[in-house]
This record gives structure tokens, sequence and C-alpha cells, in this order.
């Protein structure tokens, strides 16, 4: 074969699963990374300036789920360890049955098993997520201060799949998987 980008075989365009396995790879080691820094430190609810006024990193635990709710529950950690579990069996069940069939969806599916990942490790070693990116959002709400919930790499990976499946779905490859599995169904 050559190595040669003229003669090479055209790529599909899709991302190979080595690739979508090492971006979930590099994304899980620098959301755990990440946390270690803050928890060795800042101390817990200690806030740092960032950008002064904006941004601030600020160590926090969080039992519960997205926005503190359910934070300090007994059975929090339990339950979101079996759904976290869930998700990563029914995404790669999803996966297998075609659910990702372009760069974006294949994409997002893996930033979605690595920021499931980051928190499920700590939960289970922690028994609760180290919270940790801060921002103030006085701008857009003309209050003197209003801070946005502490969240951390991982959220951020699970915010930003969402965010490229609902842009998928727009796409043709999001077209042709609602086309095959609406063939599926009849």
């Amino acid at each position: 074969m050559s190595s040669d980008p003229a003669t090479a075989a055209p790529s599909s365009g899709k991302p190979s699963l080595p690739f979508l396995a090492g971006l979930t790879f590099v994304l899980y080691v620098l959301d755990q990374v990440s946390k270690w820094l803050v928890r060795e430190n800042i101390a817990l609810g200690d806030m740092v300036s960032v950008i002064d006024g904006f941004s601030y990193f600020n160590h926090a635990q969080n039992s519960g789920i997205a926005f503190g709710m359910f934070n300090g529950e007994a059975w929090a950690n339990l339950v979101f360890g079996v759904v976290a579990f869930g998700a990563i069996i029914g995404i790669f069940f999803l996966g297998k049955k075609g659910a990702f069939p372009g760069p974006v969806s294949r994409t997002a599916a893996a930033l979605l098993i690595s920021g499931i990942l980051g928190n499920v490790t700590d939960r289970l070693l922690r028994g609760h997520v180290t919270d940790f990116l801060l921002f103030d959002l006085q701008f857009w709400t003309r209050e003197s201060r209003y801070f946005f919930a502490s969240f951390n790499v991982a959220d951020s990976c699970i915010c930003v799949a969402a965010g490229l499946l609902i842009l998928s779905t727009f796409l043709p490859e999001g077209r042709e998987a609602a086309k095959r599995a609406e063939a599926d169904a009849s």
C-alpha cells in the first residue's frame, strides 16, 4: 500500500475506532489530572481567580447531579453509578446498531464515554465528584455576582457531546440514520 496521500485510498471521513478510543482516553486522563491538581493545590471551598471578575478555580465536591441537585443524598452515588454504567452499555449497544453513523455523532459518543467515566471514577474512589470550573455571569444577568454552577472537564465533555448529537441530527449522517431506523421499524 502506498503512503503517498495522492494515491492512497479515499477516507470514509469517519473517525476510526483507535482515534475515538484515544480521544476518550486523553479526555479521561485530562479530567482526572485536572481534578487531582485542584484537590492537591486548592483547599475545599476556596476560589482562585483565573480571569478576575469572570472565571475561577473553585474546589467543590458534588455527590449529586447537575447543578448540585441531590447533593449529599446517601443514595445518590449508587443510583448515579448504576445510571452511568447503564449509559455506557447503551452507548456501546447503540453504536453496534449504527446509531452513531458519522464523524460528529461518533465524536459525541467518545466525549460522552470519557465524561461519564471521569465522573464515575470520582464517585467510586471518593464518594463525590470534584468540580472546579466556576464562572461569574454578572455581565449576562446584570447582578453584582451570579455564579454558574461549578463543573469539571468530564461535565464539559458531556455537554459538548449533547450539542454534537443535536447538531448531527441536522447533518446528512443524522438524516440517513433516521431513515434507516424508520425503515427498520417498518
